[in-house]
């Protein structure tokens, strides 16, 4: 076996085990602060929102930082770096004791984590050029299948254990195991790694500044503004980063209060469906109706993760069939359609329905915008331009989450999903009219 597949196969495992703990405490936001003694309604959804998008915020500062350190000292350590940073931040989290503390917690884990870049780039280069694509869509289905996992599992340990502290511990420990795993296991080939910084083209790399040095991070922090020039300089990849900041933003928007819509929905049936009166017959502790909403949110993220985990393999064979750029066209108009569709849910069933075509929609943006990213610039480059695309990500996600929660404090939750659309919508006319439109 080549160093490149076992270095993917650890890299994969590594990211399915964090994805997991992730996602097993991003949907329960809103009652995990009930726990934490926060009872006023508009304030637990401005709360959720806020919390949602502390992370992906200090997420947006740093990658493009990370980025370039990870070019130049090492992307393997990188790695590790943010998968420690979890297992601190995220650990910690369940001895928090207000929403101010759980806030401080949630800004230092975006700050210093981030393994989603640095895993793919550390893949990326080592890979073969005619397999980059399948690379970065097989690494895109461990996240999917660990969003998949996450949620169910964080739910069920809730409701079993009788509180969401239990779970930040666990996501601690998988954290932990996952950089252990890649310390160990994981290969990097130094000579994929940027020049050092401050030498001169053609300069003796003897005499170079050495790439953990205090020159070293320091070129490799100088070379930030222009990695991002770098990209952000190409029209058709502005465009492109510009388009998935919409369709985050939409994604931000809706997940932070998806327990609470769901709780009016289960609240309000005459007469469960066969899902509700499924989820009551589980012999699980705690009030039952709390536990009810809890197992049903786990269900609406499992559904959108599991149709998302489903449709990765057909956004790969549809953007090398039409172009990555008409696939992020149709991947945009979905989503803005699950979007508007999960804003007017009538019922549970509806809600459920939306959230797998919002799934099956978001499949195909992050590998089509990492692909394209990879198209466009050199390997030796390449981690800062996946950390600028990341930030975009991760940036609307903050918005979103903010502004979601504001809308949903003050007009009510189907408004704060509708917003999303409309930013969608904005997006999608933006790139049509920019520089993705002319490849199209």
């Amino acid at each position: 076996m080549a160093d490149w597949q076992r270095t993917f196969r650890v890299i994969w495992f590594a990211n399915l085990i964090t994805s997991i703990g992730m996602m097993s405490f991003l949907p329960f936001f809103p009652s995990l602060l009930e726990e934490l003694g926060v009872e006023d309604e508009r304030a637990v959804r401005l709360w959720s929102g806020v919390l949602f998008g502390a992370a992906p915020l200090g997420a947006t500062l740093m990658s493009p930082v990370w980025g370039a350190l990870g070019d130049r000292i090492g992307r393997k350590v990188m790695i590790c770096r943010a998968m420690l940073a979890i297992a601190v931040f995220v650990g910690g989290m369940a001895f928090a004791v207000g929403p101010w503390s759980l806030l401080a917690l949630r800004l230092g884990q975006g700050l210093f984590s981030g393994f989603i870049p640095p895993g793919i780039t550390l893949v990326s280069v080592q890979a073969p050029a005619d397999r980059q694509a399948r690379v970065t869509s097989a690494l895109s289905t461990s996240l999917a299948l660990g969003s998949l996992i996450g949620p169910l599992m964080g739910g069920w340990l809730s409701v079993a254990l009788g509180g969401h502290q239990a779970v930040f511990l666990f996501v601690g420990a998988s954290a932990l195991t996952a950089a252990v795993l890649v310390a160990l296991f994981a290969r990097e080939d130094r000579s994929t790694l940027g020049s050092a910084p401050g030498s001169a083209p053609g300069s003796d790399p003897a005499t170079a500044p050495a790439p953990g040095s205090a020159a070293g991070v320091a070129g490799a922090l100088r070379s930030v503004r222009r990695d991002v020039r770098s990209v952000l300089g190409e029209p058709a990849l502005r465009a492109t980063a510009g388009l998935v900041f919409a369709v985050q933003f939409g994604l931000g928007a809706a997940n932070p209060i998806l327990e609470r819509l769901v709780a009016t929905l289960v609240g309000g049936a005459d007469e469960p469906s066969a899902i509700l009166r499924a989820l009551e017959r589980l012999p699980l502790a705690g009030d039952g109706a709390r536990s009810t909403v809890t197992l049903a949110t786990s269900v609406a993220f499992g559904a959108m993760a599991l149709a998302n985990l489903v449709s990765l393999p057909f956004w790969g064979r549809y953007g090398d069939r039409v172009g990555a750029r008409r696939a992020l066209v149709l991947s945009a108009v979905l989503c803005a359609v699950a979007l508007v569709w999960q804003a007017v849910a009538p019922g549970l069933a509806h809600l459920l329905a939306a959230r797998v075509l919002f799934g099956a929609a978001t499949a195909g943006i992050g590998p089509l915008a990492f692909g394209l990213a990879a198209g466009e610039v050199e390997a030796g480059r390449r981690g800062g331009a996946f950390g600028v695309v990341f930030s975009a990500r991760t940036a609307a996600v903050a918005v979103g989450g903010s502004v979601g929660g504001a809308v949903a404090a003050g007009l009510g939750l189907r408004w704060a999903i509708a917003v999303g659309a409309l930013c969608v919508v904005l997006g999608l006319a933006g790139f049509l009219r920019g520089g993705g439109a002319r490849r199209v």
